[in-house]
C-alpha cells in the first residue's frame, strides 16, 4: 500500500511577518516586506533595501550562549522548527527513531567564517572560534534540532541554490515514502542580509532597483529588472498519513508528488527554453498521476529577473497547453523578496495553504504587461478560486529546478 504524506505543521519567518498568520495575511492583503536596510550601512550601494525579519529577536529562540556560537542562518532555521513543531502539536520523543530531519540553505554559515576569518586577519589565530567548525555547515540546524528534541530518524541537508526549499522538502517526503520515516521536519534557512551577498548581487546586475523599495520586485511585468534581496526561514513538519490520524493532527494540505531537474546549461542564467523547469513539472506530474488540466493554481519562482520570468512562462505554456491560460500563477517573491535557501520552502508553504484557504495571494506591481507573460498572474489582487491541486515551482543558480504538488485536504479522506 502506498503511503502518503500529509501536512500537520508550519512555521514561517518572513519579512512580512514572525509567524505563519502574519506572513498569509500580508500575503493576501498584497503587501511588501521590503524596506530599506536598517541592519548595516548601505552608503556605497546601489540597492540601499531588501527583505528584513522585523522585530525579531534571537534570544527568544536561543539561548545567548548559543547563539554567541551560532550564525544567524542557523537560529532562522531553529526558530522556525520550534514554530512548526509547537503548530503539529507533536512531542517527539514518543517518535523518536522514527522521525527525522532535512533542511536545506543556499549558503549556510557563510557569516560566521567571514566573521572568523577578519579575526585571524585582525586578532590573529588564538581569537578564531573553536566553534567554528561545528557551527558553519550546512548541516548544523539539522543536528543542532536532533539533539535539542530527540529526532534520532533521517538527518541530513541539501543544498540546491535558489531551488533549495523545494528540493529539500521533496526529499523529506520520499523519505517518508520509502518508509524510512513517518515524520520529517524539514523547509529551508537563509540569513542573506549581509553586505557581501548584497554587493556581489548587486555586481551580477540581478537587483531590481526602484525609487521605491516596496515597489521594486515586479514580477512578470513589461519594466521588471531583477529581485530584492531578504532573510527568512520557513520550516514544515510532514507526517505519513496514518501517522497523524493517530495523533489527531490538524492537516493543511497533502503532498502528492515532488521532482528536479537540472538545465544543464549555465550557472547564472536558465536555459532558454526552461528545459530544466519543463522536465521537472513534467516528472512530478507523471510522479503524482496527474494530468496537467488538474493543477489550478502554481506559485512560481518568479523572481522578477527579465530572463526568468519569460522562461518559466515559456516553460509552464510548453507543458501544461491551453490549460496554462486557465491556471492561476502568481509570484509571492514581489512582496516576500528572493530568501534564497528558503524561498523554495515559503512558496511550498504558501501553495499548501491555497488549497487549504481557496485564496491565492497576488503578484504585487505588477502594471504593465509583458507580450511574452500573458498568463493570469493574479495581478495586485487576491483572487479566490477553487484549488484542489497545487504546485510550486522553484529555479536556482547553477541550473537547479524543482516542482512540488499539494491536494487540497478534506476532512472526510
Amino acid at each position: 500500500m502506498q503511503r502518503r504524506v500529509v501536512i500537520t505543521g508550519i512555521g514561517m519567518l518572513t519579512p512580512l511577518g514572525n509567524n505563519t498568520s502574519e506572513t498569509w495575511e500580508g500575503l493576501i492583503n498584497g503587501q511588501s516586506g521590503i524596506d530599506y536596510i536598517k541592519s548595516f550601512d548601505t552608503s556605497d550601494f546601489e540597492c540601499k533595501y531588501g527583505g528584513e525579519l522585523k522585530n525579531f529577536s534571537e534570544n527568544d529562540f536561543v539561548s545567548e550562549k548559543l547563539n554567541r556560537r551560532l550564525d544567524r542562518s542557523s537560529v532562522l532555521a531553529l526558530a522556525a522548527s520550534k514554530q512548526a513543531i509547537e503548530d503539529a502539536e507533536l512531542h517527539i520523543p514518543e517518535y523518536a527513531e522514527r522521525t527525522g530531519i532535512a533542511l536545506g540553505t543556499g549558503i549556510g554559515g557563510a557569516h560566521l567564517l567571514i566573521d572568523n576569518y577578519e579575526k585571524l586577519q585582525n586578532k590573529g589565530p588564538r581569537r578564531v572560534s573553536p566553534f567554528l567548525i561545528t557551527h558553519m555547515l550546512p548541516d548544523t540546524a539539522s543536528g543542532l534540532l536532533s539533539i535539542e528534541y530527540g529526532a534520532f530518524g533521517p538527518n541530513l541537508a541539501v543544498t540546491a541554490a535558489c531551488a533549495t526549499g523545494g528540493t529539500v522538502i521533496g526529499e523529506a517526503f520520499e523519505i517518508i515514502k520509502r518508509d524510512d520515516a513517518d515524520i520529517m521536519i524539514t523547509g529551508g534557512f537563509e540569513a542573506s542580509m549581509q553586505p557581501v551577498y548584497l554587493t556581489a548581487f548587486q555586481s551580477m546586475k540581478a537587483l531590481a532597483l526602484d525609487d521605491v523599495p516596496s515597489n521594486a520586485c515586479k514580477p512578470f511585468d513589461l519594466n521588471r529588472s531583477g529581485f530584492t534581496l531578504s532573510e527568512g526561514a520557513t520550516i514544515l513538519v510532514i507526517e505519513e498519513l496514518s501517522s497523524a490520524i493517530k495523533r489527531k493532527a490538524k492537516i493543511y494540505a497533502e503532498i502528492i508528488s515532488s521532482a528536479n531537474a537540472a538545465d544543464g546549461y549555465d550557472m547564472a542564467t536558465p536555459h532558454e527554453n526552461g528545459r530544466g523547469i519543463s522536465l521537472a513539472i513534467k516528472q512530478s506530474l507523471k510522479k503524482g498521476d496527474l494530468k496537467p488540466a488538474m493543477i489550478n493554481y502554481i506559485n512560481a519562482h518568479g523572481s522578477g529577473t527579465p530572463i526568468n520570468d519569460r522562461v518559466e512562462t515559456k516553460a509552464i505554456k510548453s507543458t501544461f497547453g491551453d490549460h496554462a491560460y486557465n491556471l492561476s500563477v502568481s509570484s509571492s517573491k514581489s512582496m516576500t523578496g528572493h530568501m534564497m535557501g528558503a524561498t523554495g520552502a515559503t512558496e511550498a508553504a504558501i501553495a499548501a495553504l491555497v488549497c487549504k484557504e481557496q485564496l491565492i495571494p497576488p503578484t504585487i506591481n505588477l502594471q504593465n504587461n509583458d507580450p511574452d507573460c500573458d498568463l493570469d498572474y493574479v495581478p495586485n489582487i487576491a483572487k479566490a478560486k477553487e484549488v484542489n491541486y497545487s504546485m510550486s515551482t522553484s529555479v536556482g543558480l547553477g541550473g537547479h529546478n524543482a516542482a512540488i504538488i499539494f491536494k487540497r485536504w478534506e476532512d472526510h479522506e
